[in-house]
């Protein structure tokens, strides 16, 4: 506290007639400084020298939807497992069913087209593919701008891009069943060559800023290993391998998804080291971001596993992208990350099973605008929809 000392003459100085007045004068001044100085002890307080507790940002919750989507599929559909998903921007979810159903099955359905389109409510508005021309092994796909649907079939080599009903091929970027390895075969040795050709390649996005084409070319150890640009013909750019200090060459390079966000950083999905790496367009290293194990894991061997803590990733619909969603296939739930500290904030799902809001081999993730979550199974065959209730 500041103090104020206040000098003057004794009252016999004066002469008596001017006594009072002066005394008049001197309250007056004393209560002008009181006033000034408990004036200055409040404007301290509230101006912020005195420590004020900072609000501690509120975790996204959800909740499973049980009825999304709506049911029966179509004419009796039965769908294989459900290799990858995307979603629009007017919130329809785009799901790839890999068909791969026990025959008995059919005996009492219909398999399922290849791509299954859901409005907001869970309606099916459309369904569509050529087994044969889409490829094997459907694992990834993207809705640009234009509303054109991009898919990648893992098995076949090749990444498409379709129109938005699904009526034309209007790209196809590599040669199917031709892969990038030194006899051209899925047994030979992955070259990581500077072509528009892959090796089971796992995921595609598409920079809305530049229409350059980013892939994650490495679904499994015995593809290549490489995130590939290419511009929007589909003609090769540049590419970069995953980052690996000098203490982690054992890791093996398995870059499962990619996503571009908001700020024009690429995040991919590091599927061996349980983590996801940050790069700038160019191919910069800029960080990792970890992704613990579930806490009653073993503590020994825990890379030796073919599942991975980040296996699929998307954004939160906000500018900032404050959130980042991880699909954790090791405890079989989502992760949600602050994008900034790559900190974990809260996880949500049942783990694994076949109840409503467990999961069996999730492997597709998407978000809308509204911050509800999709995901998609793979063994489980199905997609849930889990609602935002608090943000």
């Amino acid at each position: 506290m500041t103090l104020f000392i206040v000098r003057h003459q004794h009252a016999r100085d004066y002469p008596a007639h001017a006594v009072g007045a002066t005394m008049t004068r001197m309250m007056a001044h004393r209560t002008g400084v009181l006033s000034i100085a408990v004036s200055l002890l409040l404007a301290g307080v509230i101006g912020g020298t005195t420590p004020v507790q900072a609000q501690t940002p509120q975790v996204p919750q959800y909740e499973v939807d049980p009825f999304w989507p709506k049911l029966p599929l179509g004419d009796g559909w039965i769908t294989g497992g459900l290799g990858g998903m995307c979603i629009d921007g007017r919130d329809h979810v785009y799901v790839l069913n890999r068909q791969n159903v026990v025959p008995a099955d059919l005996n009492a359905a219909q398999l399922a087209p290849p791509v299954i389109e859901f409005d907001p409510g869970g309606n099916v508005v459309r369904s569509w593919g050529d087994p044969a021309q889409l490829g094997d092994r459907l694992h990834d796909c993207h809705v640009d701008d234009d509303g054109n649907v991009w898919v990648v079939a893992a098995g076949t080599g090749v990444v498409q891009k379709y129109s938005n009903d699904g009526s034309k091929l209007l790209l196809q970027i590599g040669e199917s069943d031709t892969y990038d390895s030194s006899d051209g075969t899925r047994e030979g040795r992955p070259l990581n060559s500077d072509r528009a050709q892959f090796f089971l390649p796992a995921s595609v996005d598409v920079d809305p800023e530049t229409g350059d084409i980013y892939v994650a070319d490495g679904e499994t150890p015995r593809g290549n290993y490489r995130i590939v640009v290419l511009d929007h013909n589909g003609r090769f750019l540049r590419q970069w391998p995953l980052f690996r200090a000098a203490t982690e060459r054992d890791i093996t390079p398995l870059p499962h998804c990619l996503r571009i966000a908001n700020d024009g950083l690429v995040y991919v999905c590091d599927r061996q080291a349980d983590r996801i790496q940050v790069f700038d367009r160019m191919g910069a290293f800029i960080r990792n971001i970890d992704v613990p194990w579930p806490a009653h894991a073993p503590s020994v061997n825990r890379r030796g596993g073919t599942r991975g803590t980040a296996v699929v990733v998307a954004f939160s619909p906000d500018p900032e992208q404050r959130h980042l969603f991880v699909l954790n296939q090791n405890s079989v739930m989502v992760d949600v990350l602050d994008r900034q500290s790559g900190r974990v904030v809260s996880s949500f799902g049942g783990g694994p099973g076949r109840y409503i809001g467990q999961f069996t081999l999730p492997h597709g993730i998407a978000v809308d605008s509204a911050g509800n979550v999709y995901v998609a199974e793979q063994e489980g065959r199905r997609i849930q929809k889990f609602r935002l209730i608090a943000r």
